[in-house]
């Protein structure tokens, strides 16, 4: 028995971004599509959460809002997007923390450049060559060079070691989720640029408006819910129920983990595990929304959320997350926040543990050479999308989940 007596022209299974974009794209084209998702609500791991009286998301993440997917996709006015400062936060244990801004955007981060607290001659020289040509190039040229770790093309780029070490590894580690920046240098001039062109914001409503966004714009009754797939036929596909769902074609648009046991055999990367810890305290102890970052990597980066999105914690109190790499771990957070008292120059002993998001596979590992793309088909009738076929960002995912429909498209056009 089906789901309903209308068979779809396309299952797709997972109502993450990409899945909803493929969705969307599919039925522009005219075609029937049916999503189905195992959890209460759509948007993956872009979920947020209401947790007395706090909006935490499911782990710590930005919106960039130079994504050509997501301007094609999304209105950012009704994301009503809070930013960031351009820039970040360096917690040296030298003299308070150092400033590491965008001067054509914030000018007044111009005399700690030149000074040299920051950054000396042949390091400035370094960084505005390379964010000259990853901005204004177009980015066919961006992706064209060789394929190499981050760290070796940071090298070639001219940095110092000492720069690398106390500025650009401490960031970069908790963009790529990985320590020793062995990402490809491909995807990190994408997300260099992507940064330099865009601003990094929070919407009002947590991470979690995206996915809603996206949803709340397809047809009613597109997306169901509480429907776990455990299994693909010859004709569709299984939920856990034991019901049979039927399709001209199936695209799979989960995880890579739950991706590849549905479709034995699949290629997919090692995932990188996150954990972010949600500190309520009585008030911001940084009074500006920036991110802080560690040069001594106790943590990837902490932010005051509430100092971006005020919303985001009860009047009167803060909101601090805080991402470590890993799975949490029993007598972490203690350690934790003595570095946080550290870092932001204040007692945290009155701070409460409000709850940890642990995130597995949060981010594919992407070392070099790697594919900016890969082809959706798996086998006749098998699509499969989602950031590990592209990259990792809300950018790789919505791209590869256009990408299974255009291929979707263009074999039930031949079929």
């Amino acid at each position: 028995m089906s789901v309903s007596a209308r068979i779809p022209d396309v299952l797709v299974i997972g109502a993450g971004v990409a899945g909803l974009a493929c969705a969307q794209d599919l039925l522009g084209a005219g075609l029937d599509v049916r999503v189905l998702e195992a959890s209460d609500a759509v948007g993956g791991r872009m979920r947020s959460d209401r947790v007395d009286g706090f909006v935490v998301d499911r782990g710590f993440q930005v919106f960039n809002t130079s994504y050509p997917q997501v301007r094609r996709r999304l209105s950012l006015r009704a994301l009503r997007l809070r930013p960031f400062t351009p820039g970040f936060l360096v917690h040296t244990g030298d003299g308070g923390p150092v400033r590491l801004g965008d001067p054509t955007r914030r000018p007044r981060t111009l005399p700690g450049l030149v000074t040299g607290r920051v950054a000396g001659a042949r390091d400035l020289v370094a960084l505005g060559l390379l964010s000259a040509r990853d901005m204004l190039a177009p980015v066919r040229l961006v992706k064209r060079p060789e394929d190499r770790t981050t760290r070796t093309e940071l090298a070639a780029a001219g940095f110092s070691d000492d720069f690398v070490e106390r500025f650009l590894r401490p960031f970069l580690s908790g963009v790529f989720l990985e320590d020793d920046l062995e990402t490809s240098s491909r995807f990190f001039h994408l997300v260099w640029r992507s940064m330099l062109r865009g601003t990094l914001c929070l919407p009002a409503d947590g991470i979690g408006a995206v996915p809603d966004k996206l949803a709340a714009d397809l047809p009613g009754g597109t997306v169901r819910l509480g429907t776990p797939v455990t299994a693909l036929t010859d004709d569709g596909a299984v939920t856990a129920d034991g019901t049979e769902v039927p399709a001209r074609a199936v695209v799979v648009a989960t995880g890579a983990g739950p991706a590849a046991g549905l479709l034995p055999g699949l290629d997919v990367p090692a995932g990188r595990t996150v954990t972010t810890y949600y500190h309520a305290a009585p008030r911001s102890p940084l009074g500006e929304p920036t991110l802080l970052v560690d040069e001594h990597r106790r943590f990837l980066n902490t932010c005051v959320l509430s100092d971006v999105v005020p919303g985001h914690a009860p009047a009167g109190t803060a909101l601090v997350a805080t991402s470590v790499l890993g799975a949490a771990a029993g007598g972490r957070e203690p350690s934790l926040r003595a570095a946080l008292s550290e870092a932001y120059g204040t007692d945290t002993a009155g701070w409460d543990l409000l709850t940890t998001r642990t995130v597995p596979d949060a981010l594919p590992a992407m070392p070099p050479p790697w594919p900016l793309s890969r082809t959706s088909r798996v086998a006749r009738g098998r699509h499969v999308c989602g950031d590990h076929r592209a990259t990792g960002s809300v950018q790789g995912a919505l791209a590869s989940g256009a990408r299974a429909a255009r291929e979707v498209l263009e074999d039930l056009h031949r079929g």
